[in-house]
């Protein structure tokens, strides 16, 4: 090969897309075992790689030349071959610190933490430090050297900023919190490094509470732009970030369709779909395949409290897709836990519509009449405003609707 990225395991790695929207180049996934990254990194049959999990310090000894940050920092995540001379480089701490800047995120006299201990933990050390930062704290699991447990510091109510470095919520298991940001009221900055799903529920919940938080997406793209300038002895344009980074969010993200029944989620969103080449998903049809009937006949048979329950697991696994869009049921709301899972991934778009336009029928079980509709709009605006990530009036032509969301979405890209 002539570039790629080695480590083990690989199934969740972005790599590939972002180095070839850089440079046309064909970049290989190789989730290799030591004893085929020694051999790889012996025979030298390659020009550049990208070095991941568990392997950043393992290779350090092999390489004939380790640049002084990446000595210091313990960690190399990019190798290039020169006249087989191999030279190690860790462009992890500029893509890291990259993100905080543009995040307003400034550790300078901050009691800071780091939740895990490997390799992406020691870039941040080093980051925090030479940033200024007051004190920094790790945490891990189990007591070590210089560390303190996860028991241990839900007593630390004075820390102002956390850097999280474990895979604790990244995907499959997306929904994982590896702590409570409740515990920390000075809590003022977030950072977590996994960047599948776009938004951990670590995120999520810090965003909620008006902590200034992010996602790891934005220092993948960063450092990938710093390893191909690597690769190819050249400086890069600024604005190519924007554009991998806006392109990646856009092939990554969802849209999410809420909205009171009969507001046209599913016709919008199977036109969305098309338009944005996105895959579409209506929740509503993957429960009646899971439950084998109609929903009106599963409220008659089990009530409307085992539905939500049902639509709870349907909406936690459909949560885990990228690249979709999603039509929600009316009452999705109703469980602040589906929102938070859908939000990992996706934009929330809520639609209205005018009055005039619903039609009723006896296919849905809680709006038979327009009574049922404004008892039930009563109930439920309030939730819809208040996870919507915009609000667009759906009693207009289909295209001008098409045309607001992705004008929306696309906003929300260029944060």
């Amino acid at each position: 090969m002539d570039y790629g990225i080695i480590g083990m395991p690989l199934g969740h790695s972005f790599s590939k897309p972002i180095h070839e929207k850089i440079s046309p180049i064909t970049y290989t996934i190789n989730a290799l075992s030591e004893e085929e990254v020694s051999l790889l990194l012996e025979r030298k049959e390659f020009k550049g790689l990208n070095v991941t999990i568990p392997y950043k310090q393992f290779v350090i000894p092999k390489l004939d030349y380790v640049d002084p940050k990446a000595l210091e920092i313990h960690a190399v995540n990019t190798i290039i071959n020169k006249n087989d001379k191999l030279y190690g480089y860790n462009t992890d701490y500029g893509g890291l610190k990259k993100m905080i800047e543009d995040h307003k995120i400034n550790p300078q006299g901050c009691i800071c933490a780091i939740l895990g201990n490997g390799g992406t933990h020691n870039t941040s050390y080093h980051l925090l430090k030479d940033l200024g930062a007051k004190e920094i704290i790790t945490v891990t699991r189990n007591k070590e050297d210089k560390t303190i447990t996860f028991e241990e510091f839900k007593s630390h109510k004075e820390v102002e900023l956390i850097i999280n470095t474990t895979p604790v919520g990244m995907y499959p298991n997306n929904h994982n919190e590896i702590i409570n940001i409740d515990n920390y009221p000075n809590l003022k900055y977030l950072v977590d490094v996994v960047y599948n799903p776009l938004r951990t529920p670590l995120v999520l919940k810090a965003q909620e509470k008006g902590i200034i938080a992010t996602g790891g997406l934005e220092m993948l793209v960063n450092q990938a732009i710093i390893a191909n300038e690597i690769f190819f002895s050249r400086p890069n344009e600024d604005k190519l970030y924007k554009s991998i980074y806006s392109d990646m969010y856009f092939n990554k993200a969802n849209i999410v369709l809420i909205g009171m029944p009969m507001s046209g989620k599913t016709t919008i969103g199977q036109a969305l779909a098309k338009e944005l080449n996105k895959k579409f998903i209506d929740i509503d049809e993957e429960i009646i395949k899971k439950i084998n009937m109609t929903i009106p006949e599963y409220f008659q048979a089990y009530g409307e409290v085992e539905f939500r329950k049902i639509e709870q697991e349907v909406t936690k696994e459909i949560a885990k897709e990228t690249n979709v869009v999603i039509s929600t049921g009316g009452g999705i709301i109703k469980n602040k836990d589906n929102i938070l899972y859908l939000k990992e991934n996706g934009y929330i778009v809520h639609l209205e519509r005018n009055d005039d336009l619903l039609i009723y029928d006896d296919n849905r079980p809680l709006t038979k009449s327009l009574e049922d509709y404004h008892r039930l709009k009563e109930e439920r605006l309030p939730l819809y405003t208040k996870y919507q990530d915009v609000k667009i009036d759906n009693s207009r032509e289909i295209k001008e609707v098409i045309n607001d969301i992705k004008e929306a979405f696309y906003e929300s890209i260029n944060y």
